[in-house]
């Protein structure tokens, strides 16, 4: 079974790598949009000019909305589901095409999860991962790999469903647990683990605060 995708990339401030991350996508047969989320850089322009759609948010909105406005403006477009990537290019575009089989094959929702004992990831982040990921299996009443990878394909039919309520990096985490609650058939396949020079847009203080009240709200709708 062959579904129509697209892929989604939410970006702030990544003139340096977005335009090899849209060129990878564009290589593997995909149409692509690119929320530029508020950026001061050139951003949107090396998008466009690397082949990609370009919605533009005159302010940032948080990658939950960016999120968003991409699935639905690939909604529009005739797609059936979308796959979200960094812009950053921690995530390779080669390893698409295992995005697709598992949809091709039932999945609602596939995430692509990294090794989190790998050597190339940061020690703090490897720790904050898998806490993360114990945390919200707990909360979703199943085995979750890797709740924090912002590579994974979504349905658009299954969005309605599992929407999240946090406009940030929390939004990633909620619409998981949110899928594991509703009995979605969720995929996970591996990817690689990817860290160059890039520079995060984790808060640690505010995005942590975000997520202790993410996991209370979940916690309290069960």
């Amino acid at each position: 079974m062959t579904i129509r995708c697209a892929c989604v990339i939410p970006a702030f401030n990544e003139e340096a790598a977005i335009a090899g991350v849209v060129a990878g996508c564009r290589a593997q047969g995909l149409p692509v949009y690119v929320v530029d989320d508020g950026s001061r850089d050139a951003t949107a322009a090396r998008a466009r000019e690397a082949g990609a759609e370009v919605v533009t948010h005159a302010v940032n909105t948080g990658k939950g909305g960016a999120m968003a406005d991409g699935l639905e403006q690939a909604a529009a477009g005739g797609c059936e589901a979308v796959i979200f990537l960094d812009a950053d290019g921690q995530h390779d575009p080669a390893e698409l095409p295992g995005f697709l089989a598992a949809a091709a094959a039932g999945a609602e929702l596939v995430v692509g999860c990294r090794r989190l004992d790998e050597a190339s990831m940061p020690l703090v982040r490897r720790l904050t991962n898998r806490f993360t990921s114990w945390v919200l299996s707990r909360l979703a009443g199943r085995r979750l790999s890797d709740t924090q990878s912002g590579y994974r394909l979504v349905r658009v039919a299954v969005w309605p469903r599992i929407r999240p309520e946090s406009g940030h990096f929390a939004a990633e985490s909620e619409m998981l647990v949110r899928a594991a609650r509703k009995g979605l058939r969720i995929s996970e396949v591996p990817i690689r683990t990817i860290y160059g020079d890039e520079t995060s847009h984790i808060r640690p203080v505010r995005d942590t605060w975000r997520f202790i009240r993410l996991v209370a709200r979940l916690a309290l709708s069960r």
